[in-house]
């Protein structure tokens, strides 16, 4: 499943422009490395996001075309959380 339909299907971000938008912007990484839009993304990879002074980190559970909106959180699992350093 490409990058940013999975962001949008998970609910992580609202919309699938809105995740394009973030990954060109350079605040979306899968497995460590600078995602695009994109990206595929299979069960198990890791999945760090910058939302302002905030860095999610979470890994993909799962990957369905459509789930809905009370079960969007079982689609990943949340790593770490923490505040962005510069």
């Amino acid at each position: 499943m490409r990058l940013d339909k999975f962001l949008k299907v998970s609910r992580l971000i609202k919309r699938r422009t809105v995740a394009k938008e973030a990954c060109e912007a350079g605040r979306l990484k899968v497995n460590e490395r600078q995602a695009k839009a994109g990206t595929t993304i299979t069960p198990g990879d890791t999945l760090e996001l910058e939302f302002g002074r905030k860095i999610l980190i979470v890994e993909v559970v799962e990957t369905p075309n459509a789930v809905k909106a009370n079960e969007a959180s079982n689609l990943y699992k949340v790593i770490a959380e923490r505040e962005k350093s510069e």
